[in-house]
């Protein structure tokens, strides 16, 4: 025990770094970052104070230790309760939520007193599961890594850290004449739609940028950060994900996340492979019987875009905005930022009209969601980093000789001279 406390405080001493450090890519004049400061001020996310609170939290799992001389079957049990009990705060908020939008509740304070009370009590009971639950999760993760080979001595680093709570909105900069994310911004928790909104259009208008806010499913600082769900295939995946954010800071691709778009699309599509991969192995290790009735895996474009049809629209909802993404960069390159502006519009309607919700579609919208390329189409249109990507994983047997290659890259051309070209 006392070798895994030391261990998990080395690497919370270097969460400091990763939580100073955070704040998104930064091509943009320094002029211009100074004026989002201005933008921004008092609605930054405090990194610091989160990470400094989510390792007090870790060493106290680490010293506790008890899910670690559990059975199976107990670890397995405090995982289904943890999630159930994380049901219940969910259904209990969304109930919350609804008295106080109802119009025809003239007083939701007096009216939602007694659901209050049980939603604290529900918060009280899951802030003593959830640190049981966590540790079983990040050992079950590390169990896996270490069978894919992916370590380092024998162990993964650095240890797959996970705390889950809600998470700050993310505002995300690019220019208008072309698709390129200059700036990721934190931004506080559950900022409202509303002011959301008018600080997008405030930026559009006074700054001649496009600006999007948008919902993240999780953050790679350290511990790294997850948003609370129900659903265990997307919890083991997306902390998979985010695990593989913090090996690769201490890799050349790592390194180099914020230095082109071309390598943050490498990092995003190659933490989304290893993140769905280990998570199917965790399942399968652990919760077999899942495998069987797996719900579709979530992803960020399902926390921003909402499907209303509970049936499947009629349409490829990917296929769709693969066309979108294709015209809109014509009409960019043709320098027409107006007419690929209005025809975003038009189609973000159309996407409505078939059911999907979608607040906004813009230049900053692609410039976010296109670098998450590890599945064909969609909002990456036709860049071909995410396809690079693909090919160099299919080229190699193993998801640990595919980690420990594509780790050294440090441009796109670097990628390119990897891949194994074919000849008839």
């Amino acid at each position: 025990m006392s070798d895994r406390i030391y261990s998990i405080l080395s690497y919370l001493l270097i969460s400091i770094l990763f939580a100073a450090t955070l704040g998104g890519s930064t091509p943009l004049p320094d002029a211009e970052i100074d004026k989002l400061g201005d933008y921004t001020r008092g609605i930054r996310y405090d990194f610091l104070s989160w990470v400094a609170d989510a390792s007090w939290i870790k060493l106290q799992q680490a010293a506790l230790g008890s899910p670690y001389y559990l059975e199976h079957a107990g670890r397995k049990e405090i995982v289904t309760k943890y999630l159930h009990q994380m049901g219940l705060v969910l259904q209990a908020e969304w109930e919350l939520d609804q008295i106080y939008t109802n119009p025809e509740i003239t007083d939701p304070e007096s009216a939602s007193a007694t659901l209050r009370a049980r939603l604290d009590a529900l918060y009280a009971e899951q802030r003593q599961l959830a640190p049981f639950a966590e540790s079983v999760l990040e050992e079950q993760i590390s169990i896996v890594l270490a069978e894919a080979n992916l370590t380092t001595g024998g162990q993964p680093l650095p240890r797959p850290l996970y705390h889950i709570s809600p998470l700050p909105m993310a505002l995300i900069i690019s220019p208008r004449e072309t698709i390129r994310q200059d700036k990721n911004i934190s931004l506080l928790v559950d900022f409202p739609v509303d002011k959301q909104d008018t600080l997008e259009e405030k930026i559009t208008a006074e700054l001649d940028l496009s600006a999007l806010v948008v919902p993240v499913g999780g953050i790679g600082i350290y511990p790294t950060m997850g948003m609370r769900s129900t659903n265990l295939p997307w919890i083991v995946d997306t902390m998979a994900h985010e695990w593989m954010h913090n090996y690769l800071t201490w890799h050349p691709l790592g390194w180099n996340y914020d230095t082109t778009p071309e390598l943050r699309t490498i990092n995003e599509t190659v933490a989304s492979i290893v993140g769905g991969e280990v998570g199917e192995m965790v399942l399968a290790r652990f919760y077999p019987e899942l495998l069987s009735h797996k719900h579709p895996p979530l992803n960020l474009l399902s926390l921003y875009d909402q499907n209303l049809d509970p049936e499947p629209p009629p349409f490829s909802y990917r296929a769709e905005m693969h066309e979108t993404r294709l015209h809109v960069d014509e009409l960019l390159a043709a320098e027409e930022i107006e007419e690929a502006e209005a025809y975003m519009e038009t189609r973000r309607q159309f996407m409505w009209e078939n059911g999907y919700a979608i607040r906004k579609l813009n230049q900053a919208y692609f410039a976010f969601y296109g670098a998450y390329a590890d599945v064909p189409g969609g909002a990456a249109g036709e860049d071909p980093v995410g396809p690079a990507v693909r090919t160099l994983r299919e080229q190699n047997d193993s998801l640990a000789d595919f980690v420990h290659k594509v780790m050294w890259v440090n441009s796109f051309e670097k990628l390119e001279e990897m891949i194994i070209v074919k000849t008839d």
